[in-house]
């Protein structure tokens, strides 16, 4: 879900996240290295200041020379790799120069299992208070930034767990005497409880959303969303005839076919930058989630005469076909399937249409070579298209 709105800003808060953490380690290694009581203050100064150009040096390169660099890379699978194990060699060898020591090395030797069977009770406390703490206090933040309740929902639960970071920073400060042994054996057990606990969180994210969003409306603010001034609004007055779910690749052949038979699609995608290229080119597109129940109530239904979604989960699809009749959606709905035995299941819940595009392209391979083989191997192949759309009952 990493392309989804919330696994953009989940992303950006875990590496704020991370970069404050290695601040907050720079700081304990200036702190660590000092010498002379009198040269404290010199000392600090002088490891934060590596520290910061380090930090900089880092950003400058990110932002004016990686992107170029690893698009000419990634055109050899085994040269990105090398590049990879290189960089990260690079950089831990400069950290080590400039006096930035993380302790990454001595952190498994150092820690102590044997204590944190005492710490049981403790951990419990307060792995319960970033498992829940964590995801209230984004949905909050969140709420004042006017993203949906969903939205925040699937954000907070990526960040219900204290990171392997954390651990790092606890070596640091038990090496440098801030902290005692059992403190690190109860941060050890909160992370090893929150990380594992947080992992079936973030699997089942949608359905727990799904049974606990009647209680998250507090969470709504009553304004328009962060995700229409993103992602684009939706315009009343815009002829709609067909609806799409999905902008990838399949979708994105379905929908130009669709506009070249005189259609007007409304493309739906997750992915804020699939809708941004759609936006660039001129076509209407709108952010949203086809397993969120509450989005289709904010999609022209009454205008449309079909709903297709290219989504190939089935899951999903059961929910986008629940939400469609729960807002009483009298047009046609098309929906994907995978496998067979899910083309079956959705036929039998009412769907009009399954498509399967694995299934669809073979027999359009077949066809195609039957075509041209009755043509007598002429000069001009037969042209292609997608099949299935020629008997898409419009």
């Amino acid at each position: 879900e990493v392309d989804s709105l919330h696994g953009h800003i989940a992303v950006g808060v875990l590496i704020v996240q991370d970069i404050v953490v290695v601040m907050v380690m720079i700081g304990l290694s200036a702190f660590g290295a000092v010498g002379e009581l009198g040269t404290l203050g010199h000392d600090m100064f002088m490891v934060l200041l590596r520290g910061m150009a380090f930090l900089a040096g880092i950003g400058l390169l990110m932002r004016f020379v990686l992107p170029a660099l690893l698009h000419q890379l990634a055109r050899s699978q085994e040269l990105l790799i090398l590049f990879a194990i290189a960089w990260a060699v690079v950089l831990a060898a400069l950290g080590d120069a400039l006096g930035l020591s993380f302790f990454f090395i001595s952190l498994g030797s150092n820690l102590d299992l044997g204590l944190i069977g005492a710490q049981i009770g403790p951990a419990i406390v307060l792995s319960l208070f970033v498992l829940i703490g964590n995801p209230l206090i984004v949905m909050v933040i969140m709420r004042f930034m006017d993203y949906r309740s969903r939205t925040s929902f699937l954000t907070g639960l990526t960040v219900a767990q204290i990171s392997e970071f954390s651990l790092i920073l606890a070596a640091m400060a038990l090496a440098l005497g801030l902290i005692g042994a059992e403190t690190m054996g109860l941060i050890t057990l909160v992370g090893l409880i929150t990380i594992g606990l947080s992992t079936y969180l973030i699997l089942y994210s949608h359905p727990i959303h799904e049974r606990l969003s009647p209680y998250l409306r507090i969470f709504e603010r009553p304004i328009a969303h962060c995700e229409d001034a993103i992602c684009g609004a939706i315009d009343a007055g815009a002829k709609v005839d067909v609806i799409l779910f999905g902008l990838g690749r399949y979708g994105g052949i379905i929908a130009q076919e669709l506009r070249d038979h005189g259609l007007e699609v409304l493309g739906v995608d997750f992915d804020p930058d699939v809708i941004a290229r759609w936006h660039d080119r001129n076509l209407p597109a709108r952010y949203g989630d086809a397993e969120d129940p509450e989005f289709p109530s904010l999609l022209p239904l009454h205008q449309s005469h079909w709903v297709v979604s290219t989504v190939r989960h089935g899951e999903v699809n059961r929910i986008l076909l629940r939400s469609l009749r729960h807002n009483n959606y009298a047009g046609r709905i098309a929906l994907t399937a995978h496998r067979a035995d899910e083309a079956r299941n959705l036929a039998k819940a009412g769907v009009d249409l399954v498509l399967m595009p694995f299934v669809d392209a073979a027999e359009q391979a077949v066809d195609m070579l039957l075509a041209f083989d009755k043509e007598k191997l002429t000069t001009q192949a037969p042209s292609s298209g997608v099949h299935g759309l020629s008997t898409f009952p419009l």
